[in-house]
């Protein structure tokens, strides 16, 4: 099975996920740390709209503005991975957000 392959059938493929792509340049970026897939639950949440499935690539400071509006209830984050040089590694399964 592919890269591709595999990357499609991961979990957060039941929702369709808007946002940053699976290889955005961001993910290659020095300083890139974090990617996270979240739901949007407000209209007040600072990136997508209520109701999107967001897919984000973040420094360790963006990801801390992530919890903190997660912690507002703006968005709950459903999947979240570290990234280091382009690398992505999933968190377990019973450490992430949500349990498949």
């Amino acid at each position: 099975m592919s890269i591709k392959e595999q990357l499609q059938n991961t979990p957060e493929r039941g929702k369709e996920i808007t946002g940053q792509e699976l290889m955005a340049l961001e993910r290659f970026a020095e300083d890139t740390r974090h990617m996270i897939v979240f739901d949007v639950l407000t209209w007040d949440c600072p990136v997508g709209d209520k109701g999107e499935r967001v897919r984000i690539f973040l420094t360790d400071e963006g990801y801390t503005k992530a919890l903190e509006s997660e912690g507002r209830g703006e968005m709950k984050i459903v999947r979240h991975a570290r990234v280091r040089r382009g690398d992505i590694s999933y968190d377990a399964p019973e450490r992430d957000h949500e349990i498949y």
